[in-house]
């Protein structure tokens, strides 16, 4: 077992004019050259340019085809930083023999949130982080504000929308796209943040909202919504990127009469959930689109829709022009324990007996590691990797889980994993150098209630019929795991301390290091190779977003949200 190797910190106090306070944990000489901005955009300390540095402005135009570049290099132009969904990066300045070098060298402190979940996206030189229905553009060197977008967050909402997270941006051409909180997509001029058109796509009277970041695909941004534990119908929507104009729509809840639908007893289609509240992924060469949904509603009681309950708890493969299905994959059919599929479906080339394989790799919240094949959705294999589960013992030779009976009761059982899943959103990452998978699991197990009696859906209220509770006696541990594609084997683990609140994901580097949001509110780099800690750096908040790096002007940067800020650090100049 690797052990966690204590730092020197200091923390200190940062009060803007507005009155906003900002807590930064400072490693060592961590203070040399920071910069800290507020959404205002006025910086209270200097050093926060090089000398010599030319104003960066936001004169962006990204073309199409710059998002299909596997690995990204200087820019970070997506949420996952390529289609793959693998979060590599290709820059190799920081490297397992300096990071202990890495500084803070600015943070952003953003409003309207004090949980950010944005990866910010970097094209050129300008940084695009969101923070509820707000948009920055900054200057990715020092975090200077070049334009902000705001729109007032929506009231009246609930459940996860009432949160108000975003987790970013699209980039096409000139363009910025981001959702709302009330499943609007915004379409902003990357050059100075002023709304060109605005698209609803989802009623938030019918429960639905936004929390994901935009896909954007060829000429067609690709959006999802929220609210699978409210009793929508999913689906998946694609909007021409010029227009703002539907281009078509992708139902994750068949209706009667459509393949699928036989699994949805009279209109219990209407209220299935099977929500799309986080990216997908996207494989060029099969022009596929790779998206997960989430849980069926209500979402603890299942005798209002017996069977599979299609498409819920997928991973689906959809043409990315038409919106047609070409294959799914259910990780758990007729969910009863909140088993979402929204984490992300990661696309590897790895040979298998003997020859190349176009794999897709899902870490899954039920406790289970998929390998299926991505161009036809054979399931391949499944390897269980969370130490507390119960609710099935295994996967069979057709992918099916092989269940234990345990289910949520109105006296309540104990259930493993718990609601939060054995892993969730945050996202893991494939290094091609280590052939290894890398993501974050969660060992923790709730108490499982169902409700004594139908509950009808209802406009304005959850649809989960009933709920869980944590065990006191049981708090939950986080632990970094990699996992080996080509045996499907663990290959190490890192446990953490603490009980389990970090919601940080994973990111990792040519150069063999692992970044993530560790257990104790810090980034963290380990050894890609075997997990050794490296470096870490107390942000002084709980972090529920995962780490990206990009250049400027021949420095690499690595950069993470933690609460209500965004860190960039950097080595020495």
């Amino acid at each position: 077992m690797l052990t966690r190797r204590l730092w020197p910190l200091r923390t200190i106090w940062l009060i803007s004019p507005l009155g906003l306070i900002a807590l930064i944990g400072l490693i060592g000489l961590g203070a040399i050259g920071l910069a800290v901005v507020l959404a205002g955009g006025q910086a209270c300390t200097e050093r926060s340019e090089r000398d010599g540095q030319r104003p960066v402005r936001a004169d962006v135009d990204l073309a199409p085809q710059a998002l299909v570049r596997t690995p990204p290099g200087e820019d970070w132009p997506s949420y996952n930083g390529d289609y793959s969904g693998r979060r590599y990066t290709a820059l190799d300045q920081i490297t397992p023999e300096n990071v202990h070098q890495l500084r803070a060298r600015w943070v952003f402190h953003s409003t309207n949130s004090d949980s950010l979940e944005v990866t910010p996206v970097v094209v050129h030189g300008v940084m695009y982080v969101t923070s509820g229905n707000d948009a920055f553009a900054l200057d990715a060197r020092t975090g200077r504000v070049l334009w902000h977008h705001t729109r007032a967050l929506t009231e009246g909402l609930i459940d996860d929308a009432s949160a108000h997270h975003n987790r970013g941006v699209g980039v096409w051409h000139t363009r910025v796209f981001m959702e709302t909180d009330n499943a609007h997509l915004l379409c902003l001029d990357a050059r100075s943040g002023n709304l060109i058109w605005d698209s609803a796509y989802a009623d938030t009277r019918k429960n639905y909202g936004a929390t994901s970041a935009p896909l954007v695909v060829k000429d067609k941004v690709i959006v999802g919504t929220s609210g699978g534990d409210d009793g929508v119908r999913g689906f998946l929507a694609a909007f021409d990127a010029l227009t703002g104009r539907l281009v078509w729509r992708f139902w994750t809840i068949p209706a009667p009469g459509e393949p699928g639908g036989d699994s949805w007893p009279g209109d219990a289609y209407l209220h299935g959930g099977g929500t799309t509240w986080m990216p997908g992924t996207y494989d060029p060469d099969l022009n596929t689109l790779y998206w997960g949904t989430s849980n069926p509603a209500p979402d603890f009681t299942g005798d209002t829709r017996p069977g599979d309950d299609l498409y819920t708890d997928c991973v689906l493969a959809l043409d990315a022009d038409t919106g047609k299905l070409k294959w799914y994959f259910q990780f758990t059919p007729h969910d009863l324990f909140d088993y979402d599929a929204a984490e992300t479906p990661v696309l590897v080339d790895v040979a298998l007996d003997g020859r190349l394989r176009h794999l897709l790799v899902e870490a899954n919240r039920n406790g289970f590691f998929y390998i299926l094949d991505r161009e036809n959705g054979k399931f391949l294999s499944a390897t269980r990797f969370a130490e507390k589960l119960n609710w099935a013992t295994g996967i069979d030779e057709r992918g099916r889980p092989i269940l234990t009976g345990v289910h949520p009761t109105p006296q309540g059982a104990k259930i493993c994993p718990s609601m939060d899943g054995a892993t969730n959103w945050y996202s893991p990452s494939y290094n091609p150098s280590t052939q290894l998978f890398y993501f974050l699991a969660l060992e923790r197990c709730d108490m499982y209630f169902s409700g004594a009696r139908r509950e009808a859906y209802r406009p304005g209220r959850t649809y989960y019929n009933t709920g869980t509770e944590r065990i006191p006696s049981e708090p939950g541990r986080k632990v970094l795991l990699a996992y080996s594609v080509a045996t499907g084997k663990l290959v190490w683990r890192y446990p953490q301390v603490g009980e389990g609140h970090s919601w940080g994901g994973t990111m990792t580097t040519a150069t063999g290091l692992v970044f993530f949001g560790d257990d104790a509110g810090e980034l963290e780099a380990v050894d890609a190779k075997n997990g050794q800690p490296l470096w870490h750096f107390n942000t002084g908040q709980v972090i529920h977003a995962s780490p990206m790096s990009y250049a400027v002007d021949g420095v690499q940067y690595v950069a993470v949200a933690s609460g209500s800020d965004v860190f960039s650090f950097a080595l020495p100049f």
